[in-house]
């Protein structure tokens, strides 16, 4: 791998050693994989940090559609959700908890509502046609 510019975003070696038995394993037949599946995670966490755009990613990471392949390929597939389940569960059981939660509350203070729903524009023209 060739030298590149260290992000905050980036994973560390202990992260990499955890989350790497979790990705999918390349398909099989066709030509091998060539890209760097840790520089993926590292390009994706970035842009997950940034809020950027897909086409905004520094040039040395993958270019920004294959990481976007990889990202809609692996959320399309569950296995984000997958590997979201099995790093919650890894940090439950550290914590001394159950694998899974038991329960889950949903607090309406939480979420801040506006008095009034709609664009300012159809709340003139519903007062016109009354």
């Amino acid at each position: 791998m060739a030298y590149r510019r260290w992000y905050a975003t980036d994973l560390t070696n202990q992260e990499w050693e955890i989350i790497a038995p979790l990705l999918p394993a390349a398909k099989p037949g066709g030509r091998p994989r060539s890209t760097d599946l840790r520089e993926v995670l590292n390009a994706l966490s970035y842009w997950l940090r940034s809020g950027g755009a897909w086409h905004l990613l520094p040039h040395d990471f993958p270019p920004w559609k294959t990481v976007y392949h990889y990202w809609r390929a692996w959320r399309l597939s569950g296995d984000w959700e997958r590997i979201h389940s099995a790093l919650r569960e890894r940090t439950r059981q550290r914590a001394g908890r159950a694998p899974t939660p038991s329960a889950g509350i949903v607090d309406s203070q939480s979420v801040k509502t506006t008095e009034r729903g709609g664009h300012p524009t159809q709340r003139a023209t519903m007062a016109a046609r009354k």
